[in-house]
């Protein structure tokens, strides 16, 4: 071939590689996973970026839940928010009611053509995320749960057999007594205290957390958690503190990197803390369903979702809602589905994700890895589907400083809870006005 024609052949092949990778429509997601699971969904975007060549995902990590939710209102606002943002299950309410910054996940996947069937998502995950005309407002992505996490190794060295968790919170102090007369600095911890030990306690226990159905059942819901029971299980905890049983450690997570360095022996937190723990932890542990108080009727019910969904944010050029749909469709795959749930502890959103993690005989190899399944696929009530309130993470900080009162001893159980109560109606209040 002479010289000048293959120089020609080669350019035109450049052209032609140059132009595809300009054809290709980029879209952005903004989330709030760090360590083992950043890296996970750095490895999802990567995937379906090299699954096809039509388009590209940049996934960003753009700071805690509250933080990215923050930035994506302002940069909406600006005309620059990101496609795709994932929200953390409190936000849902005030998501859904940020009318005109939101596309509905249904009407995202319609306007691109692609088939949407809900009937297959995991009930209790698919209702939480749905609006009362059967809408699916946001994809559901990392739903987790809360459960309670043991280190094997401390358990045998204090006496305790390693195989059996404890079932009820008179168990939990019972093994914490054991644990720190063997020597052990902190016995137990949590993380994620408003949601462990108010919300998910609430439907555990099959009591309200709220009103009206947990606020499913209107905007004018109140707040309920400082019954009797929440006042007794904190109270618990306070006095657990002042004997060295409990240890507070923060209000996010904070508190799993001491159950995974090896410094505190029990933990309550998500099932999401199963990526951080499998990875760091240089000790047997086991997964086990929350504690609860036998002396409750109807304990233990169902523990709440957790975790986040993924938000379309409205106002894209239509190739970049069709690149979203397509992304969303490619995280709906059994395949991706079951092994996201076995990598990070989070829930198979799928029946069928679940299905192919069963048959696979993944949780015959990892005892404990169905605990958060199990306790979401029952049948919820009307006191049990999760909490569905306006300014939810505002009532959250609320609720943090409150219990951050009591194990400061600053304030009784029942002057905390009555003012966290009495605080989040006001916040509550002030959403139901703005969104009548």
């Amino acid at each position: 071939m002479p010289q000048h024609f293959r120089a020609i052949t080669v350019a035109s092949v450049l052209l032609c590689a140059a132009a595809s990778a300009q054809a290709a429509t980029e879209i952005t997601w903004w989330h709030s996973m760090t360590g083992a699971l950043g890296e996970r969904v750095a490895g999802l975007a990567d995937q379906f970026n090299k699954s096809q060549s039509n388009y590209k995902v940049n996934a960003v990590y753009k700071g805690a839940y509250d933080e990215s939710m923050s930035a994506a209102i302002a940069a909406y606002r600006a005309g620059n928010a990101p496609n795709i943002l994932q929200v953390f299950e409190v936000g849902t309410a005030t998501m859904m009611y940020a009318k005109g910054a939101v596309v509905p996940v249904s009407q995202v996947m319609k306007q691109a053509g692609e088939k949407f069937d809900t009937s297959g998502y995991v009930p209790a995950v698919a209702g939480y995320y749905t609006a009362p005309n059967g809408e699916m407002l946001s994809f559901p992505f990392n739903s987790s749960t809360t459960v309670f996490y043991y280190n094997k190794d401390m358990f045998a060295k204090a006496g305790l057999d390693p195989e059996k968790a404890p079932v009820t919170w008179q168990e939990v102090v019972s093994a914490a007594a054991k644990l720190k007369a063997s020597g052990e600095r902190c016995a137990y911890t949590t993380g994620w205290q408003a949601w462990v030990h108010l919300e998910s306690f609430s439907a555990w226990h099959n009591v309200e957390y709220a009103s009206k159905n947990n606020g499913f059942g209107g905007l004018d819901a109140r707040l309920k958690f400082n019954s009797p029971l929440h006042v007794k299980h904190i109270t618990n905890l306070a006095n657990w503190a002042k004997q060295g049983y409990f240890t507070y450690g923060g209000r996010k997570n904070e508190p799993e990197a001491k159950f995974y360095s090896g410094e505190c022996a029990m933990l309550t937190s998500s099932s999401g803390a199963y990526a951080n723990i499998s990875k760091n932890a240089k000790f047997k542990y086991a997964v086990a369903p929350l504690p609860y108080y036998n002396d409750v009727p109807g304990a233990p019910q169902n523990t709440v979702i957790g975790g986040a969904s993924l938000w379309v944010m409205a106002g894209k050029k239509p190739d970049e809602i069709k690149a979203t749909a397509q992304f969303l469709k490619f995280l709906a795959q059994p395949e991706i589905q079951a092994k996201w749930h076995q990598e990070t502890g989070y829930l198979p959103i799928t029946k069928a994700a679940y299905d192919l993690t069963r048959q696979s005989g993944f949780y015959d190899k990892n005892p404990g890895t169905d605990v958060a399944v199990k306790q979401m696929i029952v049948k919820t009530t009307d006191k049990s589907r999760g909490i569905r309130l306006g300014n939810a993470t505002q009532i959250r900080t609320v609720v943090d400083e409150e219990l951050e009162n009591v194990w400061a001893g600053k304030k009784t159980p029942q002057e905390a809870l009555d003012a966290a109560v009495k605080r989040g109606d006001e916040l509550l209040v002030r959403f139901e006005r703005a969104n009548k």
